[in-house]
C-alpha cells in the first residue's frame, strides 16, 4: 500500500494540499478522487433525509452525554452487557452478570433469590481472618448466587478494610457503625458486681472471662444485631465470622430452601457451653416461662435442651458463629420479651451469657422443632472444631476438602446425639 500527498488539481480554485491516490491492492491505480468528487458535489439530500440525520445525529449526542455522564447508564449499554442479554445460557450457570446495584430478587437466567444478606462482625484489626472467610464463602456459594454483604463494627471501618473486602465480594457491600447504646456496657449495670463476676471467671481460667468487650458482642448478638438499620429491609440473614472456613462447594440455596421448608433457624454444630458462664441463665428462662407460658411453641425441643423436662438445663446449644435465620423470628414479640427480661437481669455481664445459648434456648422454645434445620450438606470449621458432610457421595460431588474423621459430631463434646434423638 503506498501514500503520497498531491495537490488537488480537480478545483483549481483550492491551494490546499490533500491526501488522496490512497490506492490498495485491489483497486485499479487509474481510481483518482478527482473523479469522484464532481459527484459529490451534484448530490442534493431531500429535506427527509435532512431531517433523519439531524435526529441520528441528536440521538448519537445524547447517548454520548448520558454514557460519560450516567455510570449505570454506561454499563448498561456497554457491549458485553448487551451482550450477555443475547449470549445463549449456559446449563446450569447463570447467563449474565447480575449488576451491583441491583437488588431485585430474579437472576438474569430467572432463578429466585431470597430477601437475605450475608453478616459479618468484624473489627479493623481483623481484616485477614475477614477477608479469608469472604473468599471462602464466595468460592464455595456466593459467586454463584450474589447474595450482598454486610459487615458491622462498633467503630468506623477503615478504607484498607473496605477496599480489600470490596475486591473479593460478588454482590453488594454495606459496611455499618454499631450504635453506642447497642454495644457497649449499659450505665445501670452494677460496675463493682461485674467486676466480681470477671475476677471470679478468670480464677477458673475460663475463656474470655475478663474480656467486657466479648460480653458487649454477645450482648450485640443476642438482642441488637437485627435491629441494626442496614437489616431493616431484609428477612434472612447468613452469620459468618473472620476466620472460618467451608470445606464444600454449596451448590444450592439455603435461604430459598428454608423458606420453602418453613424453617426459621439453622446450624452445624451443636455442643455443650461452659457451665461457669451461666449459672442463673436457665433459672431465669424458667422465670420467664413461668409468666409467659403462651410462648411455647407446640412440639419444640425442650428435649434438646433438658434431659428431666426442663427443671435443668443440659448446657446444649447450637453453635451461632454459623447460624443462618429468620429475622423476623428474632423481631418477633415472643424473642423481643424473652430478651427484654434476660438483659434487664444483666447476666451477659454479671456472668458472661453468651448469645449461642441464648439464640439456642429461644429457638428449641419458640419454634416447633421442624423449624430448626441441621444443614449437614455445608461443611464449615470454626476451630477448633469442624463439621464434615457425613455422605461419602455428597463430599465428593461438592469437592469437600475435610474429611469425616475430622467431624465433631459425634464426639463427646458435642450434642448432636440428643438432637438427632428429639426428631
Amino acid at each position: 500500500m503506498k501514500f503520497f500527498l498531491s495537490f488537488n488539481l480537480c478545483n483549481l480554485g483550492t491551494r490546499e494540499p490533500t491526501i488522496h491516490n490512497m490506492l490498495l491492492p485491489s483497486l485499479s491505480p487509474s481510481l483518482r478522487l478527482c473523479s469522484i468528487v464532481p459527484h459529490l458535489r451534484s448530490f442534493k439530500p431531500s429535506r427527509t433525509s435532512r431531517y433523519a440525520g439531524v435526529v441520528v445525529f441528536t440521538i448519537i449526542a445524547l447517548h454520548s452525554l448520558l454514557r460519560i455522564t450516567h455510570e449505570a447508564y454506561g454499563r448498561m449499554t456497554s457491549i458485553p452487557n448487551i451482550s450477555a442479554h443475547f449470549a445463549w445460557p449456559l446449563t446450569g450457570d447463570v447467563a449474565g452478570v447480575r449488576d451491583p446495584f441491583d437488588f431485585s430478587n430474579v437472576y438474569v437466567n430467572g432463578t429466585r433469590r431470597a430477601n437475605a444478606a450475608i453478616l459479618m462482625l468484624a473489627r479493623n484489626s481483623e481484616i485477614d481472618k475477614a477477608a479469608n472467610s469472604v473468599r471462602d464463602l464466595e468460592d464455595r456459594f456466593n459467586s454463584n448466587f450474589g447474595y450482598p454483604w454486610i459487615f458491622l463494627n462498633e467503630e468506623p471501618f477503615t478504607e484498607e478494610f473496605k477496599e480489600r473486602i470490596r475486591n473479593i465480594t460478588s454482590g453488594p457491600v454495606e459496611f455499618g457503625l454499631i450504635p453506642s447504646d447497642h454495644w457497649f456496657q449499659p450505665d445501670w449495670v452494677d460496675e463493682e458486681k461485674a467486676t466480681q463476676g470477671r475476677d471470679k471467671l478468670v480464677s477458673q481460667n475460663i475463656i474470655y472471662g475478663d474480656s467486657v468487650s466479648y460480653r458487649n458482642m454477645c450482648r450485640f448478638n443476642s438482642g441488637f444485631f437485627y435491629r441494626h438499620p442496614l437489616l431493616k429491609n431484609f428477612k434472612w440473614y447468613w452469620r459468618v465470622e473472620p476466620d472460618v472456613r467451608f470445606h464444600c462447594d454449596i451448590s444450592f440455596d439455603p435461604f430459598i430452601y428454608m423458606e420453602e421448608h418453613g424453617k426459621v433457624y439453622s446450624f452445624t454444630i451443636t455442643l455443650y457451653e461452659y457451665r461457669e458462664t451461666i449459672p442463673t441463665l436457665w433459672d431465669t428462662v424458667k422465670e420467664f416461662i413461668n409468666d409467659h407460658p403462651e410462648y411455647l411453641a407446640p412440639n419444640n425441643s425442650m428435649a434438646y435442651l433438658s434431659n428431666d423436662d426442663g427443671r435443668t438445663y443440659n448446657l446444649c446449644h447450637f453453635w451461632s458463629n454459623f447460624e443462618i435465620a429468620d429475622l423476623d423470628f428474632w423481631r418477633g414479640e415472643a424473642y423481643t420479651e424473652f430478651f427484654n427480661y434476660l438483659d434487664s437481669k444483666a447476666g451477659f455481664y454479671y456472668e458472661r451469657w453468651g448469645d449461642a445459648p441464648v439464640h439456642s434456648i429461644a429457638a428449641a422454645l419458640f419454634a416447633r422443632k421442624d423449624q430448626i434445620q441441621f444443614f449437614d450438606e455445608i461443611g464449615y470449621e470454626h476451630a477448633p472444631f469442624t463439621h464434615c458432610p457425613r455422605a461419602g457421595k455428597s463430599r465428593k460431588e461438592n469437592h469437600c476438602s475435610c474429611r469425616p474423621w475430622q467431624s465433631f459430631d459425634y464426639t463427646g463434646y458435642s450434642c448432636m446425639r440428643k438432637w438427632e434423638k428429639i426428631q
